[in-house]
């Protein structure tokens, strides 16, 4: 019998040499250090993840935002030290200042670049609002596919594309019902229709949509909307995917996360055996952990 999963229950991301996998109360992480042997962590989630965002709609899209911008870049920060001397990890202050400069650098590149091209069209080319906004759309929706596929040919990238398909295929293993082994659940797809990929996908997709209804503006104020809608629009991409896991089944449905899947063929790669034995162990730590706390294992 096929498990059905409620999100935002099990999910996951590919870090550098690893896989974190997060449940409603613990992520752990796994990670192959350069000696070969695997190294597992978890912690317990506090704040965001256990407020009552997390069961009200529209806001708990937040949760999935902040998995992306803090919890995901701390975490690859974390695997990143794990494969790097002890003179070049990246801790303290420099730890938050990365995370803040990443948080700082995909909004301008994917909101606030698209927004000053959208601008220049209605100032020096006389276009109108609505024809602006469509082309700001336009052109965020190009610049995420352009980034995905260019840094896909980096090495380092390609092999975090390789975990990122290992994460997908335990994920899908264990909500198959299969046994948790590198053989079995390598048979299993690379993509998911929960994906981060689908998510920033989603959250593109509605911003033309939204953008392009706000009408004309100065530059100031288009800039501001884009960044206090942007958990609006993190919100509604994440009940867009929720709705379309639970009715997944919909042939309608499934028409409509075709360009979500498609995108992650650009963001998975087959992974070896390797890679997935370590996906499997930090779902399954993580399992564990979330099992322990809801006092159905042993202490």
């Amino acid at each position: 019998m096929k498990m059905k999963l409620k999100m935002p229950a099990y999910g996951g991301q590919a870090v550098i040499e690893g896989v974190f996998m997060r449940g409603k109360h613990v992520a752990a992480m796994a990670m192959r250090k350069p000696d070969g042997s695997i190294e597992v962590m978890h912690e317990e989630l506090s704040g965001i993840y256990q407020s009552i965002i997390r069961k009200t709609p529209i806001l708990r899209g937040l949760i999935i935002l902040w998995d992306a911008l803090i919890l995901g870049t701390r975490m690859i920060t974390i695997s990143a030290n794990i494969q790097s001397a002890e003179d070049e990890k990246i801790e303290g202050p420099a730890l938050y200042g990365t995370v803040v400069f990443s948080i700082l650098l995909a909004v301008a590149l994917f909101f606030l670049v698209p927004a000053g091209i959208g601008q220049l069209a209605e100032t020096f080319l006389h276009w109108n609002a609505w024809v602006g906004n469509l082309l700001e759309g336009i052109v965020r929706l190009a610049l995420l596919i352009l980034y995905v596929w260019a840094i896909g040919f980096m090495p380092e990238i390609r092999r975090v594309f390789g975990y990122h398909g290992a994460e997908h295929k335990t994920i899908n293993a264990f909500e198959a019902n299969a046994e948790l082994k590198p053989e079995i659940v390598d048979r299993y797809t690379t993509v998911h229709p929960r994906c981060g990929t689908a998510f920033l996908l989603t959250l593109v997709l509605l911003s033309i949509i939204v953008f392009a209804l706000l009408g004309p503006m100065p530059l100031i104020w288009r800039f501001a909307s884009r960044i206090l809608l942007l958990p609006v629009l993190a919100g509604l991409a994440y009940e867009f995917l929720r709705f379309s896991s639970d009715n997944i089944q919909s042939p309608i449905m499934r028409i409509l996360i075709k360009p979500s899947l498609w995108l992650q063929k650009l963001t998975t790669r087959e992974p070896g055996l390797d890679m997935l034995e370590v996906a499997i162990q930090a779902f399954k730590r993580m399992k564990l952990e979330e099992d322990r706390l809801a006092g159905t294992t042993p202490q």
